[in-house]
């Protein structure tokens, strides 16, 4: 049923856990993890919390490397993509266009003002999935 799984990374803690989650999943599912990773554009680019990001393509690519290699090291088949774009839309985009069962996202798990202002990656691709989203908070 879960033969081929999609993660969503972008080298934050929340991803991490969540990369953690999708290796496991994986490896005891003898599923394939697809790692994707969105270099950033869209209203939500200029709002990160760091602002010391200059170069999301860079990131995009460091964080899908260090998902794959860990999938790698553990036996795990693992794909890795890049895309630009509004990450969400990237996410959901890319499971309603390639073989997708399950999402596996990480969520800083914030709420009230904070996740009102800066809304919820994890959240909208909940809502608008075609598949399953499992979704990993960044702490227990």
């Amino acid at each position: 049923m879960y033969q081929d799984l999609l993660l969503a990374t972008d080298g934050s803690d929340a991803a991490d856990r969540a990369t953690d989650h999708a290796i496991e999943l994986a490896s005891g599912l003898d599923a394939t993890l697809h790692v994707l990773s969105v270099s950033e554009d869209g209203p939500q680019a200029g709002n990160k919390e760091d602002k010391l990001r200059s170069d999301p393509e860079s990131e995009a690519e460091t964080a899908a490397e260090r998902a794959r290699d860990a999938a790698s090291q553990n036996g795990v088949e693992v794909t890795a993509d890049i895309r630009h774009g509004v990450p969400q839309e990237q996410v959901v985009d890319f499971a309603e266009t390639n073989p997708t069962d399950m999402i596996i996202v990480g969520t800083a798990g914030r709420s009230g003002l904070d996740h009102l202002i800066s809304g919820s990656v994890a959240e909208e691709i909940v809502r608008n999935a075609p598949v399953p989203v499992l979704t990993v908070r960044e702490r227990p």
